[in-house]
């Protein structure tokens, strides 16, 4: 399999994939090997079924995960053994599209009441003020805080694309607070080391303290602010497309489904109900 690995490897680092992308793929189909004790060379479609079907049935896998297995055994066969890979007989697995968790305002507030450490405030702060992905705080740099422009640079976000974010004044204070005290060097958010960048798990162990000391009940998480960012906007009356370009997607589909979470009191909609039994009350 090693000389295997490093073809793949190699056919992943051409094409641009990211170093997380070329280790969860490369071990994918190490564990698929593993499974019939064989070279995946000697695998087929076949076994990819019934692999595919183990992981659904018997390990009780998510069809988010099994898709991502799906798209790991592909690339393999299909650029590093360029082999045919049958869309009919080797599908994805339909996924269910379920709305996110989102937090109301005052719930945001109170998890940045609660969190006494400033650093660890100025981050969860960050996050929602600009609508931040976990991987994209922690990869800050004290250059990317355009304060002329009050917008901050998201350097190769999702697909590794560039783009400006909100810098509100609030967040910008908090920033300034924050620097004055702990003088990061390059990372704006710096780790235990105070050289490198802070990791994602402590930036999640941040949130989670925060949510538990605030009682919040929701199943909220970092992205769980990055979620309430894009509804809040839409409540304010931010145009979809905008808040499309503040998060970063590609396609305004994935951004539509914050229209789902949008709060119906502020749409000013009646049921229809309400209208007719309105109607014969006067």
């Amino acid at each position: 399999m090693s000389e295997l690995r490093q073809k793949m490897k190699m056919d992943m680092e051409l094409k641009g994939y990211s170093p997380r992308t070329i280790k969860n793929y490369t071990r994918i189909v190490s564990n698929f090997a593993k499974y019939y004790n064989k070279s995946p060379e000697l695998l087929k479609e076949k076994e990819i079924r019934e692999y595919l079907h183990y992981c659904i049935m018997e390990r009780k896998l998510s069809e988010g995960t099994v898709n991502y297995i799906n798209a790991g055994l592909k690339f393999f066969y299909t650029k590093t053994l360029n082999r045919y890979w049958n869309m009919d007989k080797i599908t994805r697995i339909k996924e269910p599209r379920r709305l996110p968790s989102v937090l109301s305002p005052e719930e945001v507030k109170s998890i940045f009441d609660v969190t006494e450490n400033l650093k660890h405030k100025a981050i969860l702060m960050t996050i929602y003020s600009a609508g931040l992905r976990v991987s994209e705080v922690c990869n800050l740099k004290i250059t990317d805080i355009d304060s002329k422009n009050m917008q901050i640079l998201i350097r190769e976000g999702k697909g590794k694309k560039d783009r400006y974010s909100l810098l509100s004044k609030a967040n910008l204070e908090i920033l300034r607070e924050y620097w004055k005290r702990y003088h990061p060097t390059e990372y704006l958010f710096s780790g235990r080391y105070r050289t490198d960048a802070i990791t994602p798990r402590s930036v999640q162990r941040v949130m989670e303290k925060s949510v538990i000391k605030a009682k919040i009940t929701k199943n909220a998480t970092v992205h769980t602010l990055r979620h309430s960012f894009a509804t809040h906007l839409l409540d304010a009356g931010t145009d979809i497309c905008y808040i499309q370009r503040l998060l970063g997607h590609t396609r305004i589909t994935t951004t539509t489904i914050y229209l789902h979470l949008r709060r119906m009191d502020l749409l000013n909609i009646k049921s229809p109900l309400d209208i007719l039994l309105g109607e014969q009350d006067d």
